[in-house]
C-alpha cells in the first residue's frame, strides 16, 4: 500500500519513507534562510498537494496550506456508512483526546478524512462526527471532489478501491519538525497519548 517517494527534497523523501514503512521519521529541517524554508514549503506543498478540500461545516480548506503546514496532526480514515471499524476507531480517538493534557490537546488537530468521498457529504460527515461525539475544536472531518481526496489519501498512502478493507492506522505528525509516525490499531490508548505528546514537545525543544 505504502510507496518510497523519490527525486524529492530530503525532508519530503524522509517523510515518504515513513509513509513506505518506517514507523517513525524525524528530519530537523535547517531552514537557514526565509529562502530555504520557503523552498522547503514549496517541496512539501508539491508532494502533499494543496488541493481544495471540505470540511463538516462547509468550509474549504486547502491540505498543505490550511491543514498541513506548520501544525501538529493526527490524521484518521474514515467513511460513514462503515459500520464497524470506523465508529471505534473514532470512539478512540475521541477518548485519547479526552486522556491528553489541555496544554497538549490545544496544540493538536485531529484530522479526519473520508475514504468515499462519493457518498460522504460535509453533511453527512458532520452527522456522523455528532454522533459519536467528535464533532469538537480543532478537529477536521474532510471530504470534498473525489478527485481531490483520493489524491491526498494516495499521497498518505491510505487510498483504497476496498473501502471495507480500509486501514485503521493513525498517520501523526509534527508538521513543522518533519516528524511523522505511523501508529498502528494495537498501540493502547496510553501509548498513543505518548506518541502525540512527544510531537507536541518537538515544538518546546526548538528555539
Amino acid at each position: 500500500m505504502f510507496k518510497r517517494i523519490q527525486n524529492m527534497l530530503a525532508v519530503v523523501a524522509v517523510t515518504a519513507a515513513m509513509l513506505a514503512g518506517s514507523s517513525t521519521v524525524n528530519l530537523a529541517v535547517a531552514a537557514t534562510s526565509p529562502a530555504d524554508k520557503a523552498a522547503a514549503e514549496a517541496k512539501a506543498r508539491d508532494y502533499f498537494t494543496n488541493v481544495e478540500l471540505i470540511d463538516q461545516n462547509g468550509q474549504r480548506l486547502k491540505f498543505y496550506d490550511d491543514v498541513l503546514k506548520d501544525n501538529v496532526v493526527v490524521i484518521s480514515f474514515i467513511f460513514t456508512n462503515c459500520g464497524g471499524a470506523c465508529p471505534l476507531m473514532t470512539r478512540n480517538l475521541t477518548m485519547i483526546r479526552d486522556m491528553l493534557p489541555s496544554h497538549v490537546r490545544d496544540e493538536i488537530n485531529f484530522i479526519s478524512i473520508s475514504l468515499d468521498p462519493v457518498r460522504d457529504t460535509p453533511n453527512a460527515m458532520k452527522e456522523f462526527a455528532q454522533t459519536h461525539d467528535a464533532d469538537q475544536e480543532r478537529w477536521l472531518w474532510l471530504t470534498g471532489q473525489p478527485d481531490n481526496v483520493n489524491l491526498v489519501t494516495k499521497k498518505l498512502g491510505t487510498y483504497t478501491d476496498e473501502l471495507e478493507a480500509h486501514t485503521t492506522m493513525l498517520i501523526a505528525a509534527n508538521v513543522r519538525e518533519s516528524h511523522w509516525t505511523k501508529i498502528q490499531p494495537n498501540v493502547p490508548p496510553n501509548g498513543v497519548v505518548q506518541r502525540l505528546r512527544m510531537l507536541v514537545e518537538d515544538n518546546a525543544a526548538t528555539p
